[in-house]
């Protein structure tokens, strides 16, 4: 007759079972989440276009005449910047009226410095939304680093200054001068380069939350600068939630 065996209080078989099915049972759910999280972004990323306001084209002729304005207002100022946020600024105000835009460029407080991927440069902000952002950013003193891997498209207009780039396996540089655009497409990694005193209108398009882990790692593991974290999401968190408030996702 074959004696039963039931399982003792401490089997460290049993013990080691259940252990093994708990850890298969907790990788299962975070596979079905990455999964679903990823075919939820598969699918934003057809639909996201809808809720553009801005354009890249438009927004460079907006450039190319506050260009020429700044110019021809003081033709021999070997650095318009001054000159040419205010005119651009004022002119994106007029072609859209229905955008909730920040204005006050001069007020050094609603200027925050950005480190992102090793460079370091100051921004302001002048429109956010969860799907679109636009910026004056740049640097007095030049930088240079690592441009990220985004979900967004982000295009540099070039103010002021000189920006360069490349992707792995390129021999030779992308320069950009004042009145270029620089198109960071979505997915695409560069390093990048700003000479000194380069400002540039950026304006990024995609879903832009999923930007701001890169923003923030610089933070966290480097400059440990947590003023700047919480005045730079204090303004973007507040633009952000006042233009969905206003029905501009």
């Amino acid at each position: 007759m074959t004696a039963s065996h039931k399982p003792r209080k401490g089997d460290k078989s049993t013990s080691t079972s259940n252990s093994d099915s708990s850890t298969l049972r907790r990788w299962g759910f975070r596979a079905i989440f990455l999964a679903l999280f990823i075919g939820f972004c598969q699918f934003a990323n057809t639909i996201n276009d809808r809720f553009y306001v801005l354009t890249p084209a438009e927004l460079n002729e907006t450039v190319q005449h506050s260009l020429k304005l700044a110019a021809a207002l003081n033709p021999n100022s070997t650095n318009n910047s001054e000159i040419i946020i205010s005119t651009l600024i004022d002119q994106l105000v007029e072609k859209h009226p229905e955008i909730s835009w920040q204005t006050d460029f001069r007020n050094k407080k609603d200027w925050v410095f950005n480190n992102a991927g090793g460079a370091m440069g100051s921004m302001y902000l002048l429109h956010a939304s969860i799907t679109e952002y636009i910026i004056i950013f740049g640097s007095a003193v030049g930088t240079e680093g690592h441009s990220g891997r985004h979900t967004a498209d982000d295009y540099f207009h070039i103010l002021t200054g000189q920006q360069t780039a490349y992707e792995a396996g390129d021999l030779t540089r992308e320069i950009y001068n004042p009145g270029d655009v620089h198109h960071m497409k979505r997915g695409v990694v560069k390093q990048y380069t700003a000479a000194p005193e380069t400002w540039a209108l950026e304006y990024a398009r995609g879903w832009i939350p999923l930007m701001l882990p890169f923003g923030f790692a610089d933070t966290f593991f480097s400059t440990l600068d947590l003023i700047t974290l919480y005045h730079t999401v204090r303004v973007t968190g507040k633009e952000m939630i006042k233009n969905l408030l206003m029905g501009k996702i």
